[in-house]
C-alpha cells in the first residue's frame, strides 16, 4: 500500500512541469485534452481536472505544490547551484523529464547534462514517469559515462518533480555522494536542462521519425551521440561537447581559468573568444 501511495505521489508531482510544458506548446488546450494526452496512471479524469483547477491551471499559481515535507516523509532540496561558478566538469549536472508524441501515445525523455561541457551523459525512454523507468536509469547511466569515483561531491540538479526527490533517488545519489539541488520559484533556474530537452526533441527525434518505444529508444540513443560529438556551441568556443571536454582534459581548470556563472551567465577564458553560455 505505501508503495503504491509513493508510486502515485511521484507521478503526481511530475504532472505540474510537465502541463506547464504541454500548456507553453498548446496554450489553449483543455484540460480533458490534457489528461487523455498523458493518460496518468495516479488519478481518474475527473481527479485530474480538479488537479488542474486547484493547481491554478494557466501554470503560475503553483505555490501550495512548493512544500518542504509531505506525508510520506519527503524533503525538498535547496538550489545549490545559484551563484555557483562552475569550473570543471562533474561539478554539475542539471536534468529534466520532457514528454514525446508518437502519433496518439505520449513518451517520456529524461535527460541528463554536465553543466560545464553541455555533454549530454544520462538519458532515458520511457512510456510512464515512474523513478524506476525515468532518473534512475538515466542516473545509472551517468555511473556509466563519468565512473562512480568522480561523481562525489557533485551537484545533481533539478526541477521540484518527486521523481528527483523519492527514496529510491536519494538513496542513489548518497550512496555516490552527490549533492541534491532543485529549483525554488524561477523557471530559468533549470533553464539550461529544459534546452537541452527541447533541441533534442525538436531538433533530433521529430525529424527522425520514431513510430514506437524501441524505435524511441534507439533513435533517442543517436540524437545523444549526434549532439554530443557533431553539434558545435557558440558557448565551447564552438566546439561540440565531446571535443571541449577533450581540450579542457589537458588544460588547466582552475577557478580562475574558466568559469561559469549560472546567473550572470558569462564565461571569461583568454584561450576562446567565449561570452555567453546561454545557448544550447
Amino acid at each position: 500500500m505505501l508503495e503504491r501511495r509513493r508510486y502515485k505521489y511521484e507521478e503526481q508531482e511530475q504532472l505540474i512541469p510537465m502541463i506547464n510544458e504541454i500548456r507553453v506548446d498548446h496554450p489553449r488546450m483543455s484540460a480533458r485534452d490534457i489528461y487523455l494526452k498523458l493518460k496518468p496512471s495516479c488519478m481518474g479524469r475527473d481527479q485530474f481536472e480538479k488537479f488542474c483547477m486547484d493547481s491554478g491551471y494557466r501554470i503560475k499559481r503553483l505555490h501550495n505544490f512548493r512544500v518542504t515535507t509531505n506525508s510520506l516523509g519527503v524533503t525538498r532540496f535547496p538550489n545549490m547551484i545559484k551563484d555557483i561558478e562552475v569550473t570543471r566538469v562533474n561539478q554539475v549536472f542539471v536534468s529534466d523529464i520532457t514528454y514525446f508524441d508518437i502519433g496518439d501515445d505520449t513518451y517520456y525523455l529524461t535527460l541528463i547534462m554536465d553543466l560545464y561541457n553541455r555533454e549530454i551523459v544520462g538519458w532515458s525512454a520511457s512510456d510512464n514517469l515512474r523513478t524506476e523507468s525515468t532518473t534512475l536509469p538515466a542516473l545509472h547511466k551517468v555511473i556509466t559515462e563519468r565512473g562512480k569515483a568522480n561523481l562525489k561531491g557533485a551537484i545533481i540538479h533539478s526541477d521540484g518533480g518527486g521523481q528527483y526527490y523519492c527514496n529510491d533517488f536519494k538513496a542513489l545519489t548518497k550512496s555516490l555522494e552527490m549533492i541534491n539541488s532543485m529549483t525554488e520559484e524561477k523557471v530559468y533556474e533549470n533553464s539550461h536542462a529544459e534546452r537541452v530537452n527541447g533541441v533534442i526533441k525538436n531538433n533530433y527525434l521529430y525529424p527522425y521519425g520514431p513510430t514506437n518505444m524501441k524505435s524511441l529508444k534507439r533513435l533517442l540513443d543517436k540524437a545523444i551521440f549526434m549532439y554530443n560529438t557533431g553539434k558545435p556551441h557558440k558557448a565551447l568556443g564552438k566546439l561540440t561537447p565531446k571535443k571541449f571536454k577533450e581540450t579542457v582534459d589537458n588544460e588547466d581548470n582552475s577557478a580562475s581559468y574558466l568559469p561559469l556563472s549560472t546567473v550572470n551567465h558569462h564565461y571569461h577564458r583568454d584561450k576562446l573568444s567565449i561570452k555567453k553560455v546561454n545557448v544550447i
